[in-house]
């Protein structure tokens, strides 16, 4: 039985953002690469394979390169400005209010784009205001900033908005109750919250609340990021790909869209960059065993409980 015959509409899934700011494509793109070489060739292949929301930020210092894959594809009409959905994220050096458009718009120079979709503070934690990316003293330990509050971060944040430079704000590596605090004090409501979330983090917490209060749940890491206990050799999972024909990545992608989330996945790989935007419809069954027999709990970043990214890319 040939499931080719129609057309899966899985990965064009839209999400609407709050404020009726326009749509975010459930199917993402990360740009954080190991080998900060391979970006401008990365986003070029994903672009080629149909992805068009891409998550960039000032942390990961390769703007630059990610902006001349965009500069290219728009100079010479493969794609539009209005079909990319770019997000990037403010780091946690540049949280003192007069920080955050100066930070914003040297992304928007990088990305040689005039504004950007989606703008989210990388993480809640505010360190010392500065060039240095990661402050430490001579202990080794985070020099922190306790000069400037989250809710102050966001305020500047929510100018950006009225000021019409990007359509929606959000947070990144955020716990539910501080998520909560910051939806009951904000003027204008988060639209996005990027968090760590796959079948072994699923988050079903965070994700209902935010289905609520009409906030995309961003999953980074929906594979588990290739980290033991590995996500994509479960016997859940591999037992559905059996089934249904398709990847353990492409189920567990899957799983993340239909369950109402959007996702980032990154590959410099070209294969395993078309892998993971041919999706196709998990059937009900299936969420259910996802959701009911996997038990495995694990956490394979700890950058929310210190602000700090605590795991970096490895090569397959």
């Amino acid at each position: 039985m040939s499931y080719e015959a129609f057309h899966d509409g899985l990965r064009d899934t839209r999400y609407p953002l709050v404020n009726g700011a326009g749509e975010m494509p459930a199917v993402g793109f990360g740009t954080l690469f190991r080998d900060l070489s391979v970006t401008t060739q990365a986003i070029t292949d994903a672009l080629e394979a149909g992805f068009r929301h891409f998550d960039c930020a000032e942390r990961y210092r390769n703007e630059e390169a990610v902006g001349v894959a965009f500069r290219q594809a728009l100079d010479s009409g493969a794609v539009r400005r209005e079909d990319l959905f770019v997000t990037s994220k403010l780091w946690n050096t540049n949280h003192r209010p007069e920080r955050v458009l100066p930070a914003f718009e040297a992304s928007c120079r990088r990305l040689q784009l005039d504004d950007i979709d989606c703008y989210l503070i990388h993480t809640p934690f505010a360190f010392q205001p500065g060039d240095n990316q990661d402050p430490r003293d001579e202990h080794g330990n985070v020099i922190y900033d306790a000069g400037v509050t989250l809710i102050e971060t966001w305020r500047a944040l929510e100018r950006l908005v009225d000021e019409g430079r990007c359509k929606a704000i959000g947070l990144s590596d955020i716990t539910l109750p501080a998520l909560q605090a910051i939806v009951a004090q904000a003027r204008i409501k988060p639209a996005v919250v990027q968090v760590e979330a796959h079948p072994y983090l699923p988050e079903w917490e965070l994700l209902e609340f935010c289905k609520a209060q009409g906030i995309i749940v961003l999953a980074f890491a929906p594979l588990g990021h290739g980290m033991q206990p590995n996500v994509l050799e479960d016997a859940v999972i591999t037992g559905i790909a059996r089934r249904v024909q398709k990847t353990p990545a492409q189920v567990a992608l899957a799983w993340a869209v239909q369950r109402g989330s959007a996702f980032l996945t990154t590959s410099a790989t070209p294969a395993h960059i078309r892998e993971n935007f041919d999706l196709s419809t998990l059937p009900q069954r299936a969420m259910l065993e996802i959701r009911e027999e996997i038990t495995t709990r694990v956490r394979f970043n700890s950058v929310v409980e210190t602000g700090v990214p605590g795991f970096i890319p490895r090569k397959k």
